[in-house]
């Protein structure tokens, strides 16, 4: 197959995403377009999973992801910066006064005028009222933070914000959603509207609701943010991927949080 689509020599590898999304595109080579999933088939990622991998999800002792909770608590609690405060000086009990905030991010920023999502907040945060350096995208700490203040909501409903200044950013990100991409010329819609509860290589295709992130994942064994999966699909698909942080993906992760409205947070998740 590398050799029919042009690909090098030296780049083909088995059981890689680009493989099983070309797979993908060959199945789909029969599907005369695609349609929304309907609403009262709405499912969350964890019951396309095993049963070892959804035990593992709810028990919190057997869930890896606490560890990165844990940590998340312990910089809550850690003055920093120039400033020396912590979030705990601003916001106090984290269990109060993040409670229902994840479930409400991406948000509309005032001062920049465009939304942000919630590591993108916790790194404004840190830069104005800590006067610290903001934490660098994707890595442990950030990580750890936003899952620590994404925890506090979880088992809520996911509840984007109404606000119509969120409106041409949800636009751009549904538009992006159903937009064919790369050299596998597949669309976020193509596999988890048309084709979900099918299996890619083994795997099943779930539909698009990200009511886990960050989320553990057994494929990375770590913790990762909703970019990251979003940027693996794109180089899955032989597509070039946005930097961390670019408002492409804030705009995608902005619509797929209103195609979950209402569906409750897991945060943190566990995913194969």
């Amino acid at each position: 197959m590398s050799a029919v689509l042009g690909w090098p020599k030296q780049a083909r590898r088995k059981d890689t995403w680009v493989q099983r999304a070309a797979l993908l595109a060959l199945a789909l080579l029969a599907v005369p377009g695609w349609a929304q999933t309907d609403p009262a088939q709405r499912r969350s990622g964890r019951t396309f999973m095993g049963p070892d991998t959804q035990a593992m999800q709810r028990d919190d002792s057997l869930n890896p992801a606490m560890l990165w909770v844990a940590e998340g608590e312990a910089l809550w609690r850690a003055p920093a910066g120039a400033a020396q405060k912590s979030c705990m000086s601003c916001h106090g009990d984290a269990a109060a006064s993040m409670r229902g905030v994840a479930a409400r991010y991406p948000a509309f920023d005032a001062t920049l005028g465009r939304p942000l999502d919630l590591g993108q907040r916790i790194r404004q945060c840190r830069s104005t009222h800590q006067q610290a350096t903001p934490l660098a995208v994707e890595s442990q700490p950030l990580l750890s933070l936003e899952t620590y203040v994404a925890h506090q909501s979880r088992g809520l409903p996911i509840a984007p914000p109404d606000d119509p200044q969120l409106a041409p950013f949800t636009q751009r990100g549904q538009a992006a959603y159903a937009r064919r991409i790369g050299q596998i010329d597949l669309s976020c819609a193509q596999c988890h509207d048309a084709q979900w509860g099918q299996r890619l290589a083994g795997n099943p295709i779930p539909q698009a609701h990200p009511t886990g992130y960050p989320a553990y994942r057994l494929e990375w064994q770590g913790m990762g943010s909703l970019q990251r999966r979003l940027r693996n699909c794109m180089t899955g698909v032989r597509a070039e991927a946005p930097p961390f942080g670019a408002q492409e993906l804030v705009e995608l992760e902005l619509y797929l949080m209103q195609r979950a409205k209402g569906m409750p947070l897991e945060t943190p998740a566990v995913r194969p």
